[in-house]
């Protein structure tokens, strides 16, 4: 049997070196399984690129990506943030290229309301980075919100996420285009056909963690809550991630003699 390939899609503005450890624990959860962490078109390796204003523009550009780097479908998907709208996209266009969704504090139209799925709270900190701020106060300011566990104490880490944005800078513009997509993108009316598993941290400060409740009530998936982890989940509680993502597996793996039930696509 062939192993395994999970994409790892990241947000807003972000770029696979923002993974940080995250894929070499799933590496270490998931022996055998490939581990590949595309950019979308603006950021990271990408940066000199322009990002797409929709989001399925994004999956095409994805899946191109990956056709010229010889890495075949189908996919297994954990995104988070905006790659979550990238990741149910794709798999609503293009259903048999993927095996399975897992959806990382993620939100979108019809199932949320703008102000949970951006924070009211912080309008006004991120419209004035968008005027006045630079790119230290930039990084600062997405740890903050991002990071429940790191976002005071890391200094290492923020030192590093600075290094990235000056060696790949994201343009101000590209981040605009970004937001546009995000904020334009509507998802389907009913769950993509393959299994789909919603995580959420509780303590998100940039995403209501509401909208992951609701997106999975709507979809009747699976729905995993973390007590006490921010936005970027996989950099909070990496552990916890791989762990349950495993014991998700195992629960969908069909058992020897039965007949495995039939996907729920209500």
């Amino acid at each position: 049997m062939t192993a395994p390939t999970w994409l790892l899609l990241r947000g807003l503005m972000r770029e696979q070196r923002h993974w940080g450890e995250f894929p070499a624990t799933l590496a270490r959860a998931l022996p055998g399984a490939r581990i590949v962490t595309p950019d979308l078109p603006g950021n990271g390796t990408r940066h000199d690129e322009d990002s797409a204003t929709r989001v399925a523009a994004m999956v095409e550009s994805c899946r191109a990506d990956l056709l010229a780097r010889g890495i075949p479908a189908p996919y297994h998907l954990l995104a988070l943030s905006l790659g979550g709208m990238v990741a149910v996209e794709w798999a609503s266009r293009y259903p048999q290229e993927i095996a399975r969704c897992v959806l990382v504090n993620t939100s979108m139209r019809p199932y949320s309301p703008f102000y949970l799925r951006l924070r009211w709270q912080n309008y006004g900190a991120l419209l004035r980075q968008l005027l006045v701020g630079d790119a230290r106060s930039q990084e600062a300011l997405i740890l903050r919100l991002t990071s429940r566990r790191h976002a005071h104490s890391n200094p290492v880490l923020l030192a590093d996420w600075l290094r990235y944005q000056q060696q790949y800078p994201v343009s101000r513009c590209n981040a605009l285009r970004q937001l546009l997509a995000a904020a334009r993108y509507r998802a389907p009316a009913s769950r993509p056909a393959m299994p789909v598993l919603v995580m959420a941290g509780a303590r998100d400060q940039l995403v209501d963690h509401r909208c992951s409740q609701r997106l999975a009530r709507a979809w009747q998936a699976d729905c995993l809550i973390h007590g006490d982890a921010g936005h970027d989940l996989p950099l909070d509680e990496g552990d916890w991630v791989a762990d349950t993502l495993v014991q998700w597996l195992g629960r969908m793996a069909p058992q020897p003699g039965n007949t495995p039930p039939a996907t729920d696509k209500n």
